[in-house]
């Protein structure tokens, strides 16, 4: 189970055209933020993690993740790309589904707790053929919090 609100609809987008990993790590970042912290440092945290190693795991996913000052709660975002876009994946192949996810600066067990969640259901390849034959943001959401 996920914290309440950790994923709602409006931090789920489909078939996202976007030609770069840090584009994509943009289009998470104002999907993400809030009030209280603006795209731009949401994209930086993003983007400062995966400058100490790529966060694509394989098979098509990428799960980028940061800590950011001043959150309250953990909160997750779902990009599905039109393409994949290299990503710097382990395997080598384009990444065409992205989870992200953001948690308080100083949640570091809720953090790895999550972040080993999410890491084992995106290994779920019927997850992964689901979420991309999905052809609605509801169905995103509720087969993500099906699992």
């Amino acid at each position: 189970m996920f914290p309440e609100n950790f994923l709602i609809q409006q931090r789920i987008a489909l078939d996202v055209e976007a030609s770069s990993k840090k584009r994509v790590l943009e289009l998470l970042a104002e999907l993400l933020h809030s009030d209280t912290e603006d795209s731009r440092t949401v994209f930086d945290q993003l983007l400062e993690r995966e400058r100490l190693g790529s966060t694509g795991m394989g098979q098509g996913i990428a799960l980028p993740h940061a800590r950011v000052q001043g959150l309250s709660e953990a909160r997750g975002g779902f990009v599905r790309l039109a393409q994949g876009v290299d990503f710097g994946a382990v395997d080598g192949a384009p990444v065409d589904l992205i989870f992200a996810l953001l948690v308080p600066s100083e949640a570091t067990q809720a953090h790895l707790q999550l972040l080993a969640r999410l890491a084992g259901l995106f290994r779920d390849a019927q997850l992964c053929s689901d979420l991309r034959q999905a052809t609605q943001v509801e169905q995103v959401l509720a087969r993500l919090l099906a699992s």
